[in-house]
């Protein structure tokens, strides 16, 4: 099959399973966390299971679409800084944008004003499964490997990240810019601590302060909300 087709295969994969996500959340309503992390450990166990823990290596030269330049940059930053752009657009200046952020706001006031709830949260699970289906592809083809083990508390970056970005734990809240801002700041931390000889330990603490600090951070802004 041509390369692309992979690449689609990859794309759509990410999106029917967090559209099973959202709909789980949504309809069933379990915690969404309890729903991702769940998830997670299936697709992780079932993937080692069915590969026998092998890594899929001698990718074919159209594959590593990750090592591609253009004007002397790689495509990965290329991907980020568009695909961010067009993002922050859509959330803030679309209705879907806007009733997005209403819904994690308060999900009865925007039941009350005519958001339709349950559709939007599946929607919003299956487009996370879109830019995580072309984050895979990238992160495949940057390696030139195609893991069976994805590296260890990876989400735990993920989660950082968009925490540090403004991202509140209690919805509502956040930028996508502010995001990805935090994304490559948390990504130079770890370089940094890796270049000064830290220990990977350490930088494990400094992910748990921050997140802690974050959230706390949070929730006193909050209280001192007026109502």
């Amino acid at each position: 099959y041509p390369i692309w087709v992979a690449w689609l295969a990859s794309i759509a994969a990410g999106i029917a399973i967090e559209a099973v996500n959202g709909a789980l959340v949504a309809y069933a309503r379990i915690p969404a966390i309890v729903v991702t992390l769940g998830m997670l450990s299936i697709l992780k166990g079932g993937l080692i299971s069915a590969t026998s823990g092998a890594w899929i290596t001698n990718l074919p030269p159209g594959f590593l679409l990750a090592q591609f330049r253009l004007f002397g940059i790689l495509a990965p930053v290329w991907f980020a800084a568009v695909l961010t752009v067009l993002a922050a657009l859509w959330m803030r200046y679309s209705a879907l944008g806007r009733s997005i952020y209403a819904l994690g706001g308060n999900p009865e006031a925007a039941r009350a004003v005519g958001i339709r709830t349950k559709p939007t949260v599946v929607f919003v699970f299956a487009l996370h499964g879109f830019f995580a289906g072309i984050a895979a592809i990238l992160f495949a083809s940057q390696l030139q490997v195609i893991q069976s083990t994805v590296p260890p508390n990876l989400e735990l970056n993920v989660i950082t990240a968009s925490v540090i970005g403004g991202v509140s734990i209690l919805g509502g809240t956040g930028t996508v810019v502010g995001s990805t801002l935090a994304a490559v700041l948390f990504g130079a931390i770890g370089s940094s601590l890796i270049f000064l000889n830290v220990s990977a330990y350490w930088l494990k603490a400094v992910l748990g302060l921050m997140i802690l600090a974050t959230v706390l951070a949070d929730m006193a802004r909050r209280r001192r909300r007026p109502f």
